[in-house]
């Protein structure tokens, strides 16, 4: 059994044994929650354990059940909620650098920015995003999720990453902010679609030829699109291919949090590990707060919000914080900000978040029948 110090002292201890065998230091930590996947327990610690084989600079951290057998550090814990408590934990206090898991609610604000190999010239892309939701509204969601899209490439090492917007419901609007943004001094290099009429807004072909480096779409779409590149050659019930559904990227997230599928197998679990090192060691977060500011500077605030053609609700003053544990899903996202202020109106301190289904209302445990009520006769959610 492995408590957080512990785990510090074999970091330490592995780090001098590296360096007096002349081998390369470790550079990142990685965790790794065993609990959630279709697979069992069995294949996520394949995956880890593959990826600590492969990553002689990377030291990985499996956390889950105590009786597992395993080469890898572990920190135990029994459950979903045990997992995530433990993992969070030692991201802040520095003991993890990166930590891979499924089942995670980002606030809102927060989306992934997943990573697959496409299928037609086998070049790497990025999807912004795939889970999660940078902003309630679609247009502006897209706006930042290609900032998002931008940091996670140049994080991985891409200087001046391409970036197409995918042919979706507000794909225009987005290419006018993100234009006038560039205008504005925003540096940003838009890719041209491989069809012969060209422009940045990219049509299928594009997706399997990966013509851009960064792909912008919304979250949902880009969680479809995830499954396909991911499990196109396995029938769907196992993803064999890809590095994941990635870290959650937002203005002020301090935290490296990457996300895979319960249907990620062992392969592409290895490589969700790699791929959250390598976003540790090129520094996510920092390089985030740079691109959020410079888009800042050109008007990000000023240019996307007026695409939402959906008026803003008034801020009530929030009651009293809560630690809020209970969720409330089957909320439309557009209407999860007004949900937050009824219940606010109503007395109840109230969180929003994004977990794997969709937007959800967090509350505390005292609170959850009143919520439901309250969001009931306001018809924000379905009676049942």
């Amino acid at each position: 059994m492995h408590d957080v110090k512990q785990l510090v002292a074999e970091v330490l201890k592995e780090t001098a044994d590296m360096l007096a065998a002349g081998n390369p230091p470790i550079q990142a930590k990685v965790g790794i929650t065993l609990l959630g996947s279709e697979h069992g327990v069995a294949e996520v610690l394949a995956g880890a354990e593959t990826a600590q084989r492969q990553l002689g600079d990377v030291k990985v951290v499996a956390i889950g059940p105590a009786d597992v057998k395993t080469q890898l550090t572990l920190v135990p814990a029994d459950s979903d909620e045990a997992c995530h408590a433990k993992m969070d934990e030692l991201l802040a206090a520095g003991e993890l650098d990166a930590a891979v898991t499924m089942h995670y609610n980002f606030p809102i604000g927060v989306a992934t920015v997943g990573l697959v190999v496409t299928p037609g010239r086998g070049d790497k892309m990025f999807i912004a995003s795939t889970t999660g939701t940078a902003a309630t509204d679609r247009v502006e969601a897209m706006v930042r999720s290609a900032v998002h899209g931008i940091a996670a490439a140049k994080a991985f090492g891409i200087t001046k990453p391409t970036v197409g917007i995918l042919n979706v419901d507000g794909a225009r609007q987005v290419e006018r902010c993100l234009t006038e943004m560039q205008a504005r001094g925003y540096e940003i290099y838009f890719a041209a679609s491989g069809r012969s009429d060209g422009g940045v807004i990219m049509r299928g072909n594009d997706l399997l030829t990966g013509t851009p480096q960064v792909m912008v779409t919304d979250s949902l779409t880009g969680n479809l699109l995830m499954k396909l590149f991911s499990a196109y050659t396995t029938g769907g019930s196992y993803e064999s291919l890809g590095y994941g559904y990635g870290p959650g990227v937002g203005e002020g997230y301090h935290k490296i949090i990457h996300i895979i599928s319960r249907a990620s197998g062992a392969p592409v679990i290895a490589n969700a590990i790699h791929y959250a090192a390598v976003m540790a060691k090129g520094r996510l977060t920092e390089v985030a707060a740079k691109e959020i500011a410079a888009a800042g500077k050109a008007g990000l605030k000023d240019i996307a919000k007026p695409q939402c053609g959906q008026q803003q609700a008034s801020v009530k003053k929030a009651p009293p914080k809560k630690i809020v544990s209970e969720q409330i899903a089957g909320i439309d996202v557009l209407e999860l900000d007004q949900a937050q202020q009824l219940l606010w109106a109503g007395g109840i301190y109230a969180e929003t978040g994004m977990g794997c289904t969709g937007p959800i209302i967090l509350v505390a445990p005292e609170d959850l029948a009143p919520a439901r009520v309250i969001l009931q006769e306001n018809h924000i959610l379905v009676a049942g």
